[in-house]
């Protein structure tokens, strides 16, 4: 099994936590990921970590859109998604290296 999953990360001023919430999703042993940032409208330093961020993985996509809300950049990355599957970080959130991972059946946690 290995898939492609679309990791989508809705973005609104999360300068704090943003490089850690990418890195997390970054040190899946899962690698056949893609990880889709969406800016939305952040007036912080979010834009340029994620530009940082995403110059040293191609694996980083970023789009970028006025404010609208989360449902709106959840929505914008999902028109973006290439994965067969789909997960959702929060900018703040954090995982374990091992939380996506194949499983038999195809499934994914």
């Amino acid at each position: 099994m290995n898939d492609l999953v679309s990791i989508i990360i809705p973005v609104y001023n999360a300068e704090k936590y943003l490089s850690a919430c990418v890195q997390s999703a970054l040190s899946q042993t899962y690698k056949n990921i893609e990880i889709i940032c969406v800016d939305d409208g952040s007036t912080d330093s979010s834009p340029e970590i994620l530009n940082k961020l995403a110059s040293d993985n191609p694996s980083i996509k970023i789009i970028t859109q006025k404010n609208a809300g989360g449902g709106a950049a959840r929505n914008k990355g999902l028109d973006n998604a290439s994965g067969k599957y789909v997960y959702f970080f929060d900018s703040d959130d954090t995982v374990s290296y091992t939380h996506l991972r194949a499983h038999e059946t195809g499934a994914y946690l």
